[in-house]
């Protein structure tokens, strides 16, 4: 099914309906959505969040590893430790942890600077472990840096600065103040042996670290990165749609009164005896007024779409008497038969009936059309509290890069300058619904157009009980 612009005669209502629909009735929508852009907390609290809870996992590590040490190097080397006071600051690392995950389970929101706090409070359990084991003598002091490259790749720059002058405060203080390790009687060569075993140690457990949690961390800012750059492309959309809307909607006041002038004046050629008689003028007179008529309802529809005659636009009706008088009037306007339909939506439901809607879902069936004259189906059915509409065709099938940019403008297979805006309106039309637009290839031949619409958006007075 290859997306295309509708084709005269019908085909140009069902285009500047859906134009006007789009477009004036996202002005509000667009203005959520460049709020949503410009206020980009939501992704960075996110974002936030999963960092938090990697720093959560990172603490679990240091106190493991911190138990692991302690118990090597007291029990296993024979040099004493303050184990006391040690497992006094592991017990605090537990307790910090335990209340950090009940904190961040109610948190609404995970702010730079508590990122800042939780990276200090490591900074400080580390300090107090070093303190009591040998102070900046220690190899371990290496794992200061641990800290400082999470912080610059977490934190704002103020923030990391912040860290890097706690963390240098914290190695010079070591130097000055510090309990020193009582080490054994050993040769000089067996203690540079053991000062080198640690800081080997040090460096592959910073290494190890750095890898798997700054792979984990890019992660989420690839992450946050790709909802930034959905959210603009979205701005950018509605942006474009408000555009069409705007100039459709102008276009059709425009039109209004050289349109009704051309009634007035052609009224009265049919009531001239001169013309009258001449049987061949008549007739072209007919077929005029009719074009004409033709041309008021195509306005009077951009009209009703934009929301300018919401009494002529929407009406209370049913999921089955809705798709079934759609399908009727396509079938009828475009003297088609070949449309098979299939209702297996179940027990009925109240809904109001849209314009825009139903427009949406013409302009889907007449690219089936347009490209399968001799079969297309259109299957009714209900998913949990959502209606599902499956128009499927024996065409071509999609082309994968129009498959992969669904719904972007300016997608067509033909090739037209400004083609391509007919699968772009849907998706945004049904987006604004609360609902989805997929499409997919069949193995063989065709392809199948899937819109899933909440049903509790098209419920009479938004109110639908599933």
């Amino acid at each position: 099914m290859l997306e295309r612009s509708p084709s005269p005669p019908d085909d140009g209502k069902t285009l500047s309906q859906t134009l006007a629909r789009g477009g004036l009735v996202t002005l509000q929508s667009q203005a959520d959505a460049r709020s949503e852009l410009v206020g980009t907390a939501p992704t960075d609290h996110e974002t936030n969040r999963k960092n938090m809870a990697l720093l959560i996992q990172l603490r679990w590590t240091a106190v493991v590893g911190q138990m692991v040490t302690i118990g090597v190097v007291h029990f296993g080397l024979g040099i004493p430790l303050p184990l006391e006071r040690m497992g006094a600051v592991i017990g605090a690392l537990v307790l910090l942890n335990v209340s950090s995950l009940v904190w961040v389970r109610h948190r609404a929101a995970i702010t730079n600077n508590e990122l800042l706090v939780a990276l200090m409070l490591d900074v400080a359990a580390l300090t107090a472990q070093l303190y009591l084991s040998g102070g900046a003598t220690n190899p371990f002091t290496s794992l200061f840096l641990l800290q400082v490259t999470l912080g610059a790749v977490l934190l704002d720059s103020r923030s990391t600065w912040s860290l890097v002058a706690l963390t240098c405060a914290s190695f010079v203080w070591l130097t000055l103040a510090y309990r020193p390790l009582d080490l054994p009687p050993n040769p000089l060569s067996e203690t540079y042996s053991l000062t080198v075993l640690g800081m080997l140690l040090g460096f592959v457990l910073n290494a190890v670290l750095l890898v798997v949690f700054v792979t984990r961390i890019n992660r989420n800012l690839r992450e946050r990165d790709a909802n930034l750059a959905a959210l603009r492309q979205h701005a950018a959309e509605q942006d474009h749609i408000v555009r069409m809307g705007l100039l459709a909607s102008g276009a059709a006041h425009e039109l209004g009164t050289p349109l009704a002038s051309l009634s007035v004046i052609l009224s009265d050629w049919r009531r001239m005896p001169d013309l009258a008689a001449d049987q061949e003028l008549a007739e072209d007179l007919a077929e005029m007024e009719t074009s004409l008529q033709r041309c008021k309802s195509i306005v009077t529809g951009i009209l009703v779409s934009a929301g300018e005659a919401r009494g002529e636009g929407s009406s209370p009706t049913t999921v089955t008497a809705f798709v079934t008088a759609l399908v009727e009037e396509w079938r009828d306007a475009r003297s088609a038969r070949t449309l098979y339909f299939v209702n297996t939506f179940g027990e009925d439901v109240a809904i109001v009936s849209d314009v825009a809607l139903k427009q949406v879902i013409f302009n889907v069936l007449d690219n089936a059309y347009e490209v399968s004259r001799d079969w297309v189906e259109l299957v009714a059915e209900r998913e949990d509290d959502n209606l599902v509409l499956s128009i499927s065709d024996r065409g071509a099938g999609f082309a994968p890069e129009m498959l992969a940019q669904l719904g972007k403008p300016y997608q067509s297979s033909k090739g037209r300058t400004g083609g391509g805006l007919g699968l772009f309106l849907v998706v945004n039309v049904v987006r604004k619904l609360g609902g989805t637009v997929t499409a997919k290839n069949h193995r063989k031949r065709g392809a199948t157009v899937r819109l899933t619409l909440p049903l509790a958006t098209l419920a009479i007075g938004g109110n639908f009980d599933g």
